[in-house]
């Protein structure tokens, strides 16, 4: 990359090149690279930039999506870009950051030709500088770095914004079946894989809170092709977001036609029919809802629906990459402090501190969970998850022996995740926001204060490459010829 900037560490213009290591075969190395340019921005405003990106044909074995599908390759461009351009001008990080986000009225258009109308991304960082303490916590770093000989710490805010959408257009469709029975259970069925993420408690919320029952009312069955065909992947952060609002519509039907047989009843219109807490009540009196569905199944009322979602306002051109290809952004922020020991290059996480926008939280314990799987998961992949070939092209680390993910005792002492207060300013369901990718770009913040570590003890350019292991520490320490 080639970079200018000007005094204060504003960027003026950026020439990028990307190169994707395929494997033997495309696989989906193509839509993963696509995201990676799309996602080189992150939060920041690129007015004069030049991107080009090669799907490059080597000789491992293919190489697929991850967590984030291409966003993090992206972002840590960017990043690192930043970082350097403030040790290069003996700036704070953060301010060049902070110098360089996008802006609500100016400066507000990414490089593929998308405005950000929902940008919340400098009052979100802003207050989370403020809660991590984020200032002091920087000038107690300095004076402890000043002082020890081996140990040597660094911090880092990282900021996220990542577009949720399927940039496929078609895939950004949903349906869903909602079905009542006499006795006033719920059943669901929709075309999401529930895989340990919560979407099937999340959808069963949005039906439960829909028709005005106690969640413990409504059970999903599980998803089948015979029921909702032509589901598209479970991907993309996209599950609750076209599952979720494809059920609620069906629940929602449902509930129109419950509402107007009761408001006939009463010789009401159906708007004064209220469904809260498994009542329904009207002017004319407070039925249970199992009274009301018993007697709508003997009045010939239809019990079930089905309920279908398409993304609205996305459009996307693939031969031109440009066009509106998210429906909205997902933003966070993330303060990490670590330590390294400059004679062995073994490093720790020291204090993380998260404030991550999941809009309306649909499920805060959920969402949160979310957020810290994410985020270590993000911190593996930055830290100790490397890949080793023999000169035999066969894979060195290929078990828990070798190749090393986080456990438990690589979790930081101080863990802190908030959720920002915000609905989402785009009408999608429940207010809510997609949570599971964005949570793992978070952990740029740990690969941005390892870097500030390094810099703390050799000073001038750092070159660490990712995962930043205990080798590849070292070898930052010993200068960029290393």
């Amino acid at each position: 990359w080639d970079v200018g900037f000007e005094a204060t560490g504003r960027i003026t213009g950026l020439k990028l090149m990307l190169a994707a290591n395929c494997g033997f075969s495309a696989d989906l190395s193509g839509p993963v690279a696509d995201r990676a340019v799309f996602h080189a921005d992150n939060a920041y405003f690129l007015e004069d930039v030049e991107i080009v990106s090669y799907r490059c044909r080597t000789n491992v074995q293919s190489h697929t999506a991850f967590r984030g599908f291409g966003g993090p390759q992206g972002m840590i461009v960017t990043e690192a870009i930043l970082g350097d351009i403030a040790r290069h001008l003996g700036l704070d990080a953060l301010n060049v950051r902070q110098r360089n986000f996008y802006g609500t009225t100016e400066r507000n258009v990414t490089h593929y030709g998308m405005t950000v109308e929902d940008n919340i991304i400098a009052p979100l960082v802003a207050r989370l500088a403020a809660d991590a303490r984020y200032a002091e916590r920087r000038a107690d770093i300095a004076r402890w770095n000043a002082t020890q000989p081996v140990l040597r710490r660094g911090i880092a805010i990282t900021p996220v914004k990542f577009g949720i959408s399927f940039t496929a257009t078609f895939f950004n469709q949903a349906g869903a079946l909602v079905n009542v029975y006499t006795d006033g259970s719920v059943q669901v069925n929709h075309g999401g894989t529930e895989m340990g993420q919560g979407l099937h408690t999340k959808v069963c919320q949005i039906v439960a809170d829909e028709l005005g029952l106690p969640f413990e009312r409504v059970r999903i069955t599980a998803s089948h092709t015979g029921k909702v065909p032509n589901a598209s992947a479970t991907a993309a952060s996209s599950g609750t977001d076209l599952n979720g609002r494809a059920a609620q519509f069906a629940a929602r039907e449902v509930r129109a036609r419950l509402a107007a047989h009761v408001a006939k009843q009463q010789g009401c219109e159906p708007g004064a029919i209220v469904f809260q807490a498994g009542l329904v009540r009207g002017p004319g009196g407070t039925q249970t809802w199992e009274q009301v569905v018993d007697d709508a199944y003997h009045a010939r009322v239809q019990l079930w629906s089905d309920g279908f979602y398409a993304t609205p306002k996305i459009h996307y051109d693939k031969y031109t990459l440009s066009g509106r290809p998210f429906f909205y952004f997902a933003y966070g922020a993330a303060c990490t402090e670590v330590a390294i020991d400059t004679l062995t290059g073994e490093s720790r996480v020291l204090k993380v501190d998260i404030l991550h926008d999941a809009g309306r939280s649909i499920n805060p314990a959920i969402d949160i969970g979310q957020i810290e799987g994410g985020f270590i998961q993000g911190m593996g992949w930055l830290t100790t998850e490397q890949l080793v070939w023999t000169d035999k092209g066969q894979l060195a680390t290929h078990a828990p022996s070798t190749y090393k993910i986080p456990a438990t005792g690589d979790l930081p002492a101080h863990f802190h995740v908030a959720l920002w207060p915000e609905a989402n300013r785009e009408d999608n369901v429940a207010g809510s926001k997609a949570v599971g990718e964005p949570p793992f770009m978070l952990a740029l913040s740990v690969f941005e204060a390892m870097r500030d570590a390094v810099a703390a003890a050799r000073g001038g350019p750092v070159r660490l490459d990712a995962p930043a292991t205990a080798e590849n520490v070292l070898k930052a320490l010993q200068g960029p010829s290393a």
